[in-house]
């Protein structure tokens, strides 16, 4: 198997747990090669996001037409999007690369409760999702964004994570324009440090669809890698602490 090229358009997160430096972790312990288009820079811990300081569409297009033009990509995941410019412009220069996948990670709030998008890009969000191969909401983004229909009404499959749901099992569903492709359901890791949960998952699919996976085997290997990640969590901060890095993780798994 080749080295999958993935991009990965997304904030950074100087705590480390989730946005570009979880995305890295992901895509190099799944076998890929990361590229970064950054959106955001953010002061951030597990407590909670300090600051933002987006970075100019025009820095986040040059960014991604370096990685493009020479580099190449099999396949792109696009997180924390800074501006509805940005997210109109991203749109635009992704719509030209014909038959690559697209995972788009609808962040609107870090795991802390800090919003990281104003209504403006939520509303720019509609560009991304329709060239999205899946789109990986958790329960409340699902809800923001319009529901199960949004799989019907831009032609994609949505990923409805289940993680913000109740008792002690979780169900994450993917669907697709026709209904439920698949359903999962586990029980629930009791633990507080799940900071990049949606990052690593998002980052994690991406890299299988790159690799060849068709969207079930890539979300299925996707899930187990995040729930290895959270059972080895090192504890780090006071707050909603990162996940570990399950080095023993079998790429093939």
């Amino acid at each position: 198997m080749s080295v999958p090229r993935i991009l990965i358009i997304a904030g950074s997160d100087s705590g480390g747990g989730a946005g570009i430096q979880a995305d890295i972790k992901t895509v190099t312990m799944l076998g890929g090669h990361a590229m970064t288009a950054i959106t955001a820079i953010t002061a951030q811990n597990t407590l909670g996001v300090q600051a933002v300081h987006p970075v100019p569409t025009d820095m986040v297009l040059a960014q991604m037409d370096s990685c493009i033009n020479d580099i190449g990509v099999d396949a792109v995941k696009i997180g924390m999007i800074g501006s509805a410019e940005t997210a109109n412009a991203v749109a635009d220069r992704l719509a030209a690369l014909e038959g690559v996948p697209i995972v788009f990670d609808p962040v609107m709030v870090a795991t802390s409760g800090a919003a990281l998008a104003d209504a403006a890009t939520i509303a720019a969000f509609e560009r991304l999702m329709a060239i999205a191969m899946i789109v990986t909401p958790n329960l409340p983004e699902l809800e923001a964004l319009g529901g199960e229909v949004i799989a019907i009404h831009f032609d994609t499959h949505v990923l409805a994570k289940g993680g913000h749901g109740e008792g002690p099992m979780l169900t994450d569903r993917l669907i697709g324009p026709q209904g439920v492709l698949k359903a999962w359901s586990n029980a629930r890791i009791d633990t507080p440090h799940t900071h990049g949960t949606g990052c690593t998952l998002a980052s994690a699919i991406a890299c299988g669809l790159g690799q060849g996976l068709d969207r079930v085997d890539a979300v299925e290997r996707a899930r187990k890698y995040v729930r290895e990640a959270l059972m080895i969590a090192p504890g780090f901060g006071t707050g909603h602490g990162p996940m570990g890095v399950p080095l023993g993780f079998h790429v093939h798994a």
